[in-house]
């Protein structure tokens, strides 16, 4: 799944308004503009049977791993609060090595505060059947033996789970 997909499916299950989507951003640490953010969120081209007549220019913004993991630090911050720093703990959270999906289970989880049985639940609307020991493997660190890496399915699925629960 691409980056700018997992990002226009989650801002449509969470009804995020363009304005909110900058806001996120820049809660996350990048400046965007909203043109720019419409730009991340429209649909490419290649998405549709025909050929459209837009200009090449206006196509859209692909956005890499480290954007999108900054768009949900941002969604946590909004969601949560800023989070005061440990001592000896870094300023800014290190980017991750893991599968994008991984990130985007674990940040959304913190993000929405949810219970693992409200995660399993959200998988099950969408009509996934997801064990809580399955779900402990997802969310588990890379290196950890239970670790298991996260498909675009499960990913895709969620979302749709999210779409359900909050737009109903």
């Amino acid at each position: 799944m691409e980056n700018n997909d997992i990002l226009i499916r989650l801002r449509y299950a969470l009804d995020l308004k363009n304005t909110e989507v900058v806001e996120i951003f820049k809660l996350g640490g990048l400046e965007f503009t909203k043109e720019e953010v419409i730009r991340i969120l429209t649909k490419s081209n290649d998405d549709f049977d025909y050929e459209g007549e837009t200009d090449e220019s206006e196509g859209q913004l692909k956005i890499n791993n480290r954007t999108l993991e900054s768009f949900l630090n941002g969604l946590i911050v909004l969601k949560r609060g800023r989070q005061e720093p440990k001592p000896g703990q870094p300023e800014r959270p290190e980017f991750s090595k893991e599968s994008v999906n991984n990130i985007l289970l674990k940040k959304l989880k913190i993000a929405l505060s949810l219970t693992s049985e409200e995660m399993i639940d959200i998988f099950d609307m969408a009509g996934i059947r997801v064990t809580k020991g399955e779900l402990g493997a997802l969310l588990r660190k890379v290196g950890h033996k239970n670790y298991k890496e996260c498909g675009d399915k499960f990913t895709r699925n969620f979302l749709k789970g999210l779409a359900i629960k909050y737009r109903g």
